[in-house]
């Protein structure tokens, strides 16, 4: 009887919430839902994507290879490597693959292997056909490294002392007898100096949180919530290589997504974490950077043929459009459809503000949301052009088909 007076109670609610309304306020409307399903989603979201970090277990850790691939990153290799060298709490060696550099990437690590016997510098062979070249030189340090555990670094991340061990006890806490996880990859810090970064770097936590049911990522083993991050990416030798690793998908341009998703196809544990406060990473110095490097990652994420309309309704519905509704409302004096479309635009900020006093962000980026979203969305249908029309993706002097 309570079921069948709830069903009856359900249309007359919408009805009478939208008796009186235009076309301005019910597509206010449709904006506050569109705002509310990513909000009420980061409420949960935020509190369980936490610091990496066990209670000590009075477990030795594993040692740890921290394998860096680098290309032309004279601009950072040396802060990458100085903080690794730093790490405490765990023994580890230093690998770093110089992937054709023709700047003075070399020389600049070579000065630290000759002080510091945990560091070696490797030439990486020839890139295959078929290979992005991250993928290859990731492959190629998981074969020249000694230990158990894997640390892949991208070269502009800089670690914080405690970083690798917080990780690796987190890859090594056991769950009856076996390690809980295979992979364990976190987000670190993103710097921002210019505005174009500001505007469109914090949207990887915005989208992370906002779209990703954590709770699925955390307690189920299904691909389709898979989470990661390339630029920190631990993973455990024996699941890495019975997997097949970065040589599974030897083309793609966004490992922190494909390799998660592989190690759990294939029945392996991964899990991401918030490192915040553990380690940081200016990825792109200048707009055009920023503008390649995202679109070089794009169709492998948001700007799939399945993916893009859908962010597309939710990001441009739920985080643009409420701004001009509300100036529309407020000029025509509605004052239902502005509250409702009020309301849209303080889900939306609500967000950004708790990312931007969580996560470290710009308050700037913050406070122009609708604009940096607005821009996100321009940057994935270029993308997404560019793959339907067959051009490559350029990335470190090099061309790589997508798609």
């Amino acid at each position: 009887m309570n079921l069948l007076l709830s069903l009856k109670v359900i249309p007359e609610f919408v009805g009478s919430l939208l008796s009186g309304l235009d076309d301005v306020g019910i597509t206010a409307l449709v904006a506050l839902i569109l705002a509310a399903i990513p909000f009420f989603l980061f409420a949960v979201n935020i509190w369980l994507f936490r610091r990496p970090g066990r209670p000590w277990n009075k477990r030795l850790l594993p040692p740890v290879s921290v394998l860096i691939p680098a290309r032309n990153e004279e601009r950072s290799i040396s802060g990458a490597i100085k903080s690794v060298l730093a790490s405490r709490g765990v023994e580890l060696e230093l690998i770093v693959l110089d992937d054709g550099s023709t700047d003075r990437t070399v020389e600049i690590a070579r000065g630290f292997a000759e002080k510091d016997r945990r560091v070696r510098v490797e030439p990486a062979p020839p890139l295959p056909a078929g290979w992005n070249g991250k993928q290859h030189a990731c492959w190629v340090l998981a074969s020249l490294a000694s230990h158990d555990v894997f640390c892949f670094l991208d070269a502009d991340v800089r670690v914080g002392r405690e970083a690798i061990y917080h990780m690796v006890s987190e890859l090594n806490y056991l769950k009856g007898d076996e390690p809980e996880l295979a992979m364990a990859s976190g987000f670190p810090r993103q710097e921002t100096r210019t505005l174009f970064e500001s505007l469109l770097l914090p949207l990887i936590h915005f989208v992370l949180l906002g779209f990703l049911p954590l709770a699925g990522e955390r307690w189920s083993g299904r691909a389709s919530f898979a989470a990661g991050c390339g630029q920190f990416m631990m993973v455990r030798r024996e699941p890495y290589f019975a997997c097949k690793g970065h040589s599974a998908n030897p083309e793609t341009m966004h490992d922190g997504l494909l390799l998660p998703q592989l190690f759990r196809r294939n029945g392996f544990r991964t899990r991401v974490f918030d490192l915040t406060r553990d380690a940081a990473c200016r990825m792109y110095a200048s707009a055009g950077e920023l503008w390649n490097g995202f679109a070089k990652n794009a169709t492998e994420g948001m700007a799939s043929l399945f993916r893009i309309p859908i962010f597309t309704v939710f990001l441009f519905g739920g985080q643009v459009l409420p701004l001009p509704l509300a100036m529309v409302a407020y000029w025509q004096h509605h004052s239902r459809p502005l509250k409702i479309a009020v309301l849209a635009m303080v889900l939306g900020y609500v967000m950004r503000f708790l990312s931007a006093w969580r996560y470290r962000q710009s308050w700037r980026g913050a406070f122009l949301h609708p604009l940096g979203v607005l821009i996100l969305l321009a940057l994935q249908w270029y993308a997404f052009g560019r793959k339907l029309f067959g051009l490559p993706a350029m990335w470190k002097q090099r061309a790589y088909r997508v798609g």
